[in-house]
């Protein structure tokens, strides 16, 4: 049946290039967005809170060492190769310097090998060092098709590494391997990732020179210091809490986190395409179309962000009883912060990348330092004493600093504005969604999971029906886009 297939892709191909990439990154997101919370949810009943806090620890290693291995000149090489002069070069010489690197991650591991002992992940460092190794080659493939603007070739191997991940992880947990198993599975998802995006890779090896070594350390310094930060945000919390606490209660947290993700993944599809665009218009000099194309994107997030967080406030605690287990609700007061943080993230994600884009690398890092040096603070003061609650805390106030700080910064070198309009008419629906939803709860026992979801659909279904009313650039700019994919507009909208 070609003439059925080709005829949607066929009007794909019409839509404008931001448009499309934003559409094909948003369906990569959602895909993986739900392939993972699905499979998240066997896994914590399949091994329970203490293995999947190990396995949450082995992320936050990796994170940290694969940082070292990669020391900024990843999104260097991204913007070098995107702004189109002397590509292979560049990409040879990232690649040099990716390989260079590995040996000091490597060394790192093995000195600190005693500590990570100590935490109870001693099983672990031989997978920590293979998935370092596996790094390099799905860091140097995704970061050389996306550098060329292939966002769809990236966001499908992202895809592919998400489903290979997850297809060996519940094979080995149905198996029996507990953590070791889920680790695995996160590694054999690089692989598939990397082998992807090598198939569409056209750069090739050629000669650099050390002009290009500086070119790219001149932008990693602060891509490194910068993303340095933002690891912070995402795994300081994590091992201080298995320092002070338990496997179990890094696994409740986590958990928690992970949940919170859904607000974000709009946000991330469309930092993903705006970042080549970004760097591309701002070399041309059309600051304009930054300014414009940074405005709605935050509309864009907020809209699926803002229900999220609402929604969750309300019925968290039997989500996570449901979904995840009884012996995951006790997240749900960290839970009800963590909400929050993932409204304010994004700000901090479209503000950063939008100030590495613009070439600033120096005050994205000065937004995302400052803010690291104020969550590690945070979390040792608050985790001892509040447990994750106090890391949920720890980490909502970093955000907004950072959110501060990044804004102060681009301020100067573009107006950043919010489309008022439209953010009001989400809150309003929002609100609107949050007013049945409590008059369900308070008719209605949410005694299993298929009343709780009744209760997920029909608040958003008031949601949508609610902004599409009273909000009308929205509701034209969403008949428009569906038109142009050959999907029917009812005519009650």
């Amino acid at each position: 049946m070609p003439v059925p297939l080709t005829i949607p892709l066929t009007r794909l191909m019409n839509i404008d290039p931001v448009r499309r990439q934003s559409l094909i990154s948003l369906g990569t997101t959602l895909i993986l967005t739900a392939v993972g919370f699905i499979a998240t949810m066997y896994f914590a009943h399949a091994v329970g809170a203490a293995a999947y806090g190990v396995f949450s620890l082995f992320l936050a290693y990796f994170g940290i060492f694969n940082l070292i291995g990669d020391g900024g000149f990843g999104g260097a090489a991204v913007k070098r190769i995107s702004e189109g002069k002397e590509q292979n070069a560049y990409f040879t010489a990232f690649l040099f310097l990716r390989f260079a690197l590995l040996a000091a991650s490597v060394v790192a591991v093995l000195a600190l090998g005693e500590y990570l002992t100590s935490e109870g992940t001693a099983s672990m460092i031989p997978w920590l060092l293979l998935a370092l190794v596996v790094g390099i080659f799905y860091g140097v493939t995704m970061n050389g098709t996306y550098g060329e603007g292939m966002v769809g070739v990236s966001q499908t191997a992202g895809l592919l590494n998400s489903i290979a991940k997850v297809l060996i992880q519940v094979i080995a947990v149905f198996l029996g391997y507990g953590a070791a198993g889920l680790v695995g599975g996160f590694i054999a998802g690089m692989i598939g990732g990397g082998l992807f995006s090598l198939r569409y890779l056209r750069l090739r090896l050629a000669r650099f020179t050390t002009a290009h070594l500086k070119n790219l350390f001149t932008f990693s310094v602060w891509i490194f210091l910068s993303t340095s930060g933002a690891i912070v945000f995402s795994y300081a919390d994590t091992i201080l809490l298995g320092y002070y606490m338990t496997s179990a209660d890094v696994g409740v947290y986590r958990i928690a986190f992970q949940f919170t993700t859904a607000a974000t993944f709009t946000t991330v599809a469309l930092q993903t395409t705006l970042y080549p665009k970004i760097s591309r218009w701002h070399a041309d000099g059309a600051l304009d179309r930054v300014t414009l194309s940074l405005a709605r994107a935050v509309t864009y997030s907020l809209l699926l962000a803002v229900p999220v967080a609402v929604g969750g406030w309300i019925l968290g605690d039997r989500l996570l009883y449901f979904f995840y287990g009884a012996g995951f609700a006790a997240g749900a007061p960290a839970l009800a912060v963590l909400l929050l943080v993932q409204v304010v993230n994004v700000f901090m994600y479209l503000q950063t990348m939008c100030l590495n884009a613009i070439d600033r690398p120096r005050e994205s890092f000065y937004a995302t330092g400052t803010a690291a040096v104020v969550n590690i603070l945070l979390d040792l003061a608050l985790i001892p004493l509040l447990g994750i609650v106090g890391a949920a805390v720890a980490t909502l106030a970093t955000m907004l600093v950072n959110v501060a700080i990044a804004r102060h910064y681009l301020a100067r070198q573009i107006p950043v504005e919010i489309e008022r309009g439209p953010v009001l008419h989400i809150l309003l629906a929002a609100g609107a969604m949050a007013l049945v939803i409590l008059l369900y709860r308070l008719t209605i026992p949410l005694s299993n999971v298929f009343v709780v979801l009744g209760a997920v659909g029909l608040g958003g279904i008031v949601y949508g029906l609610v902004l599409l009313r009273v909000d009308r650039g929205l509701h034209d700019e969403i008949r428009d886009l569906v038109a142009q994919l050959g999907a029917p507009w009812p005519r009650w909208l």
